[in-house]
């Protein structure tokens, strides 16, 4: 019973004001229902950890009794004990009425097969790049390995581990500016880092971009790989946003007016400190329109997702060397 995971929203509205009674419900199986049906009455924000409401219910509360996420369907008839019961209810609470995203309640998140600490220092972990990251060695020449790479606007790390652990001759830069995600970040980098894991790997920089990391003193020392999902909502958006996503920081949404401040900054400052041979791949989420309109000569290059949504380019050195933007 893994849930499913999402990288985008889906639209919300106002939340409960309380719960109905619940001293009625006597299985998971009971509670599921009951939690279906808040989220549809609450119009509960989803996309932070799930794409559907059943799914998210079932991790919160499967992690909530310490039940295996894989449990089988057995245990929804089980017959819960009164404690059981109301730590279900405070933590249906606590999503449905207070807004709290699942995955600060739980603490965690998933993404490609590895769990990140996360909790409201920062954004919660979902990215086109989970599926991305194993393929960009790809656009790279044929004889070309990846032996520098960068996730820029790291937040807890998660992409930064997730490069390491698909290319492990690399050496991996995070790089974030908010001091509190980079606490995050170190948390996770030292629990990827037991036992050899990727995180030994992966050095965490506080910066604005590349500002706390001067161009390397010859080109080829430069980065092989250059990856961001950085803020890129509108703050106009993020004005709008639902309660779940305004319990995220706001540096890690906020794009600035047209979404493409930190992306001007980013390709800018790329310049100077990619492989000669490299590629930088930003998510963008729905600015395809004015990437391609603004970047049209770095003619950027957009990768296939599952969903279709495809809303990760990608821009060659050669391209990124000789622009004046």
């Amino acid at each position: 019973m893994n849930p499913k995971k999402a990288p985008a929203a889906t639209p919300a509205g106002p939340g409960l004001s309380a719960l109905p009674p619940t001293s009625q419900l006597a299985t998971l199986e009971a509670w599921m229902k009951f939690a279906e049906e808040v989220y549809e009455k609450g119009r509960l924000a989803l996309g932070q950890v799930t794409d559907n409401a059943h799914d998210e219910a079932l991790y919160l509360f499967l992690r909530t009794l310490d039940w295996p996420l894989d449990s089988d369907e057995s245990v929804l008839k089980k017959p819960l004990a009164p404690a059981q019961r109301i730590a279900l209810r405070e933590v249906l609470h606590a999503r449905a009425v207070k807004r709290v995203p699942a995955a600060y309640l739980t603490k965690e998140a998933f993404l490609g097969g590895l769990r990140f600490h996360v909790d409201e220092r920062v954004i919660i972990p979902r990215s086109y790049f989970v599926e991305l990251i194993p393929h960009l060695a790809e656009l790279l020449p044929e004889d070309a390995e990846v032996r520098r790479a960068v996730d820029v606007c790291t937040g807890s790390g998660c992409l930064a581990i997730l490069l390491a652990e698909h290319y492990p001759e690399a050496r991996v830069d995070g790089l974030d500016l908010s001091p509190a995600a980079l606490e995050v970040a170190a948390i996770n980098v030292k629990a990827h880092a037991a036992d050899g894991g990727p995180g030994r790997r992966v050095k965490l920089h506080r910066s604005d971009v590349f500002d706390a990391l001067p161009p390397p003193a010859r080109a080829e020392d430069g980065y092989d790989l250059i990856i961001s999902n950085p803020p890129y909502e509108p703050s106009a958006h993020v004005d709008k946003q639902d309660p779940e996503f305004a319990a995220e920081p706001r540096m890690a949404h906020d794009g600035g007016a047209d979404g493409l401040v930190i992306v001007r900054k980013l390709l800018r400052q790329a310049r100077e400190r990619i492989a000669p041979h490299g590629v930088v791949a930003i998510e963008i989420g729905g600015l395809r329109k004015a990437v391609n309109r603004e970047f049209a000569a770095l003619e950027p290059m957009w990768l296939t997702t599952e969903d279709g949504s495809d809303c990760v380019f990608f821009v060659r050195a050669e391209k990124l060397r000789g622009w004046t933007g």
